[in-house]
């Protein structure tokens, strides 16, 4: 299957327009054929996992981001089933706890970081502090900051400051080996509302059902300039956002699984070569062993 990251990738966010973006759009694969061809993209990373854990150089830290019903965790059950659990974390953040309110917006999200030869899968970020903050601005005011005693002062500079926040962080990440990606899944509202009356309907689902999600669908203009600003002030080359198409979720997960692919591929990862001497002592220890 040909490349489809560029596509989706944004590494310049000046020249990005969500508008763009079609929520629907599945190219020229059918759906017919999505598992055969999610099942083999799965199997290739999976042995990519095994170099890239024994190659010990880098981590990959894939960010999922989305509107309540896009499919983040159906999408990271299915790209990431093949993978072995001993080199793969998933973090789900919710509402931050006291002891994370204590300190500064990055700090829960940098102790989930992956370790070298990991692969770290946060669901949810460090960019809910410019999603939802910037929706509901009067959550700020339980984050302790200095001055900040009104919405008021969520200002063009502040919030200017915390998207220069978010590219250090992940820059400094990038320079230090933590190969990041980011995938915000772009759901139509038409879609969503689908999906929502699915979860009511079906007893099985209706625990996945919340009354917020319907409170929340209400800011959704407010919530897509939120992304598109966000994306605009974040996307770059060390560290690029691509905007998924969500409504046909087994198109989403082949896009995913593409390019979670693509990465690991272009990190040009080996298994070590022993010293001489440690091969030596493996041909010593088989000799013994044929005995």
């Amino acid at each position: 299957m040909k490349s489809i990251s560029n596509k989706f990738k944004i590494t310049n966010g000046h020249k990005f327009s969500l508008a763009e973006f079609d929520t629907s759009y599945s190219g020229s694969l059918k759906k017919e054929d999505s598992k055969t061809i999610l099942d083999e993209l799965i199997e290739q990373t999976a042995a990519l996992q095994s170099t890239l854990y024994a190659d010990n150089r880098y981590a990959l830290l894939i960010i999922f981001q989305a509107m309540d019903a896009a499919g983040k965790d159906g999408a990271i059950a299915h790209t990431l089933s093949g993978l072995n659990p001993q080199g793969c974390e998933v973090y789900s953040f919710k509402q931050p706890s006291t002891e994370e309110l204590d300190h500064d917006f990055l700090w829960r999200h940098y102790k989930a970081l992956p370790e070298f030869g990991r692969i770290g899968v946060h669901n949810r970020s460090h960019y809910e502090n410019v999603l939802i903050t910037k929706v509901h601005p009067e959550l700020l005011l339980k984050e302790k900051l200095p001055g900040m005693d009104s919405v008021k002062k969520a200002d063009k500079k502040f919030w200017d400051n915390r998207y220069q926040s978010i590219r250090s962080f992940e820059k400094h990440l990038s320079d230090n080996g933590t190969v990041v990606i980011k995938f915000f899944l772009n759901l139509s509202k038409d879609e969503q509302k689908e999906r929502f009356l699915k979860r009511i309907d079906d007893p099985e689902r209706n625990w996945k059902f919340s009354s917020a999600d319907i409170l929340e669908r209400g800011y959704w203009d407010d919530y897509m300039k939120a992304y598109e600003k966000a994306i605009k002030e974040t996307s770059t080359p060390e560290s690029p956002w691509y905007v998924i198409p969500a409504d046909k979720k087994w198109y989403t997960r082949i896009a995913i699984s593409s390019i979670i692919l693509e990465t690991l591929k272009g990190l040009d990862l080996k298994y070590p070569v022993l010293p001489k001497d440690e091969k030596e002592k493996l041909d010593e220890a088989k000799k013994e062993l044929m005995k």
